[in-house]
C-alpha cells in the first residue's frame, strides 16, 4: 500500500486528494483494504511526505536545498509569503518575527524550516538580495520629538522614521516621497530623507503620486520620449491617402465619456444598395506613428496601459500622442485602421474588410447626448444612432443567445471640487448609449481574433488572444452551494456552461441579491488575461477574441494593429517570434491586474474621503460578506464596504455558520446572511487603514426555518 501511495503522489504532484477520491483511483474494494489506505496516508503524512489541505492529501514537494529566493508578500496583519521562482514549491509562510528588514515587494533569500504553516512550508528571511523600491510615500507625523511618515501601503509594515535635518521644507500633514532608506536590522526602524513634497493628502496630485509610487507606475516620460512624442507630427500626404479607404466625407463620429481627454474609436453607418448596412468601427492608428523599439514603443510597453484613477489619469503615451495626433476630434484629418462591416438588417453579418483608413470625425458625442436621440428620436446625425442602436441590440440578443454571460457591475462616480475632494457620489448609469458602442467594439474585436484563426494550422498567423477560462472546480461548488443557499435552482454541473450562468443573472435581476450573486459569480470566474495560446473567452462565449479598439491606452491593441497590417499587407517580417509575444503577454496581463488594484484603491481612498465627515449618519446596505468576526457590508448608493463587528451585534451570541453563508444568534436565531438588505449607522473612518465601522440600526434579521 505505501509503495502504491508513493507512486501515485509521485505521478500526481501538485493535486490534492480526499481519502475517498484515491480509494476509487487505486481501485481499492475491501474494508481491509480501505482501512489500510487511511492507515498509511497517515503515516506518510506523519513522515513529511504528505501533507494536508483540509481533508485533502498532497505531496510535499520539499526542495532539494533548505534555501530558497522569490518575492515577499507581506500582509496588513505583519505576517508574509515569499514567492519562489520555482511556483511548483509553493508559497513559503514567513512569520512578522521573520521577516527580517524586508519590504513588501522585495527579493529575498529564505532559509526554511523542516515545520510547516498549515499547508505551506515556512521559513525565515536572511538575505535582501534585491529592493523592488527605492522611494516610499506617505504622510508626515510627528510623535513626541519623533518625525516618521506611516507608509501609504499597508504592507510596508514599518513608519520610517526621519531625522528634522533630513525633511527639507515637509510640514506635518504633507504627502511625501522619502528616499535614501536605511535598514539593517529589524530591532530598528527603517530611516530616510524626504526627497519631494506632493501636497496635501486626499489632494489629486498627492493621491496619483501615492498611487503611482505604491504600485509602480511611472509617473513622467524621460526625456528621449517626450523628444521623439514632441518630433512626431500629422503629415497625411497623397500617397498615404492613396493606401488607405477614405471615410472623410462620410458621416463618421464618436461617442465617449463626457471627461474624456483621448477618443480611439469612432463609427459610421450607410445604407448599400442591395438593403444591407455598412458599418464602421474606426480605430485611432496609434501603430502609424509608434515603430516598433522606438522610445516610445519601449515605453508603451513598459507601462503596458493606462491607468485611470478618480481625476486623473496615467497614461501609456505622452499627451502629444493620445490626446493630440492619435486623438479622433472632430474637424481634424486623423489616420485610422477600421474594420468595415456588411450586416443584414438583422444584425446578421455577411462580409468584412480590414483595412487602413481616414477619417474626418463630423461630431464628438458624449454617451448622455446620445442617449437623448436614442430616447428622443431627433438630433444631429439622429438616422445613424437610431440605426446603429437598433443593430446593437440585436447583436447583443445574438450575444447572450450564443452563451455571453451580463454580469451586472456598478461602479460609482465622483464629483470633485479643485482641490480633489469628492462633494458627491452616484452610481454610473449603463445606458443604451453605452451598449451601442460596447457591441460594435466587441464585434470587431472578435472578428479580428477569427480572421487569423484559421482552420488549417498552416494558414494561422501569430497573434495574441484574450483568454478567458472556464472557473475552477472548487470555486464552481462553492458557488454552487451559495447560490442554493439563497433558494436558487442550480445544476451541479452547470457552471462550465455559461448560458446557465446567464439564466441564472436573469433570475436574480431585480432582487435583494442581485449584486452579491453577481460579485460572487465574477471571483468564482478565472481572471481574463492575454496569451498567444487560444482557448477563448468563456465569459463572452466567444472561440475567438482579441483587443483591437484601444490602442491609445492598451499595448495589446497597438501590437496587435502592427500584426495585423503586416498580415494583410502580406508581410511577416515583423519580427516576433512566438516566445517573445509570450513574454510581452505575461507581462502586460500583470500590467492590467497592477492597473485594476491601483484603480480599485484610488476609489476607496476617495470614498473613505468621502465619508470621513459622516460619522454618525444612516445608510442602507446590503450584506456583502459574512465571516465569524462580523458582517461586511456594501452602501447601497456609494458603493463603500465597510465592517459590523459581532461585538457590536446585540442582544445574543452569535456563530458562524460557513454551510448557510450566515451569522446565526445562539438563542433567538436571528440570521444575518448575504444579500440581506441593513439600514446602519457609520461609527469609524480610518483613512490611513481605509476602514470603515458600523452599527446596524434596523436589523432584517431572519429566523431560521
Amino acid at each position: 500500500m505505501k509503495k502504491k501511495l508513493i507512486k501515485f503522489f509521485k505521478d500526481n504532484p501538485g493535486a490534492a486528494f480526499r481519502h475517498k477520491d484515491i480509494g476509487k483511483k487505486l481501485k481499492i474494494e475491501t474494508p481491509s483494504d480501505y482501512a489500510s489506505l487511511k492507515a498509511t496516508l497517515h503515516k506518510l503524512f506523519e513522515e513529511e511526505f504528505l501533507f494536508k489541505k483540509g481533508k485533502r492529501f498532497q505531496l510535499n514537494q520539499f526542495p532539494e536545498s533548505n534555501k530558497l529566493t522569490g518575492v515577499l508578500r507581506i500582509h496588513p496583519d505583519g505576517y508574509g509569503f515569499v514567492i519562489p521562482k520555482k511556483k511548483k514549491l509553493g508559497d513559503v509562510f514567513i512569520s512578522a518575527r521573520n521577516i527580517s528588514a524586508a519590504f513588501d515587494g522585495d527579493t529575498v533569500e529564505v532559509v526554511l524550516f523542516a515545520k510547516h504553516k498549515g499547508k505551506n512550508l515556512e521559513g525565515q528571511i536572511i538575505k535582501i538580495m534585491e529592493r523592488k523600491r527605492t522611494e516610499v510615500t506617505g504622510t508626515l507625523q510627528k510623535s513626541n520629538s519623533f518625525y516618521f511618515i506611516k507608509p501609504d501601503n499597508i504592507n510596508q509594515h514599518r513608519d520610517i522614521y526621519i531625522d528634522e535635518s533630513n525633511l527639507g521644507k515637509a510640514k506635518v500633514g504633507d504627502k511625501v516621497v522619502v528616499g535614501n532608506i536605511e535598514w539593517t536590522t529589524s530591532m530598528l526602524n527603517p530611516e530616510g530623507v524626504v526627497i519631494s513634497i506632493l501636497g496635501k493628502e486626499g489632494t489629486i496630485d498627492a493621491d496619483k503620486s501615492s498611487i503611482a509610487s505604491q504600485f509602480n507606475l511611472p509617473l513622467s516620460f524621460n526625456k528621449k520620449v517626450l523628444d521623439e512624442a514632441e518630433k512626431t507630427v500629422i503629415d497625411i500626404n497623397d500617397e498615404e491617402v492613396g493606401n488607405r479607404l477614405d471615410f472623410r466625407n462620410e458621416n463618421v463620429f464618436t461617442i465617449d465619456p463626457v471627461d474624456a481627454k483621448d477618443f480611439d474609436d469612432a463609427l459610421s453607418v450607410s445604407q448599400l444598395e442591395n438593403g444591407n448596412l455598412k458599418v464602421g468601427v474606426h480605430i485611432a492608428d496609434v501603430s502609424h506613428y509608434v515603430a516598433k523599439d522606438s522610445a516610445l514603443d519601449k515605453q508603451a510597453e513598459l507601462r503596458g496601459n493606462s491607468v485611470y484613477l478618480v481625476g486623473a489619469v496615467i497614461p501609456m503615451l505622452p499627451e502629444k500622442l493620445s490626446n493630440e495626433i492619435c486623438s479622433l476630434v472632430p474637424d481634424e484629418d486623423r489616420l485610422t485602421f477600421s474594420v468595415v462591416f456588411e450586416l443584414t438588417k438583422e444584425s446578421e453579418l455577411v462580409d468584412y474588410k480590414i483595412s487602413k483608413s481616414i477619417i474626418r470625425s463630423k461630431r464628438r458625442f458624449t454617451y448622455d447626448e446620445v442617449q437623448e436621440i436614442i430616447e428622443n428620436g431627433s438630433g444631429d446625425f439622429s438616422n445613424e444612432i437610431i440605426l446603429l442602436n437598433q443593430l446593437a441590440q440585436k447583436l447583443r440578443k445574438a450575444r447572450i443567445q450564443e452563451g455571453s454571460i451580463e454580469f451586472f457591475t456598478p461602479e460609482i462616480v465622483f464629483e470633485l471640487d479643485e482641490t480633489g475632494k469628492p462633494v458627491a457620489v452616484k452610481k454610473k448609469e449603463i445606458k443604451s448609449s453605452n451598449m451601442l458602442v460596447e457591441e460594435f467594439m466587441l464585434l470587431t474585436n472578435k472578428i479580428i481574433a477569427q480572421h487569423f484563426s484559421a482552420a488549417k494550422k498552416s494558414d494561422r498567423k501569430k497573434i495574441i488572444y484574450r483568454i478567458h477560462d472556464k472557473p475552477e472546480s472548487e470555486k464552481i461548488q462553492e458557488f454552487i452551494r451559495f447560490v442554493k443557499s439563497l433558494g436558487y435552482d442550480f445544476k451541479s454541473n452547470s457552471f462550465s456552461n455559461s448560458r446557465e450562468i446567464q439564466r441564472l443573472i436573469v433570475q436574480v435581476r431585480n432582487s435583494e441579491e442581485e449584486a452579491v450573486v453577481n460579485e460572487l459569480a465574477i471571483r468564482s470566474m478565472a481572471k481574463a488575461v492575454y496569451s498567444t495560446k487560444n482557448i477563448g473567452h468563456f465569459g463572452l462565449g466567444f472561440k475567438y477574441y482579441t483587443h483591437f479598439t484601444s490602442p491609445i491606452r492598451r499595448y495589446s491593441d497597438l501590437l496587435i494593429h502592427r500584426l495585423v497590417f503586416a498580415y494583410i499587407n502580406k508581410k511577416n517580417g515583423i519580427n516576433y517570434t512566438i516566445d517573445q509575444l509570450s513574454e510581452i503577454c505575461d507581462h502586460i496581463s500583470k500590467c492590467e491586474r497592477n492597473a485594476i488594484d491601483a484603480e480599485r484603491l484610488s476609489v476607496k481612498k476617495k470614498q473613505a474621503l468621502f465619508l470621513k465627515d459622516k460619522v454618525g449618519e444612516e445608510f442602507h446596505a446590503v450584506i456583502s460578506g459574512i465571516a465569524h468576526f462580523g458582517i461586511f457590508v456594501e452602501l447601497t448608493d456609494i458603493l463603500a464596504e465597510g465592517l459590523i463587528r459581532v461585538r457590536d451585534l446585540e442582544g445574543d451570541f452569535y456563530v458562524y455558520d460557513d454551510k448557510k453563508y450566515s451569522l446565526i444568534g445562539r438563542r433567538t436565531k436571528k440570521t444575518y446572511r448575504l444579500g440581506d438588505k441593513l439600514s446602519v449607522k457609520l461609527i469609524r473612518v480610518d483613512l490611513e487603514k481605509l476602514e470603515l465601522d458600523f452599527l446596524i440600526i434596523e436589523p432584517s434579521g431572519r429566523k431560521n426555518g
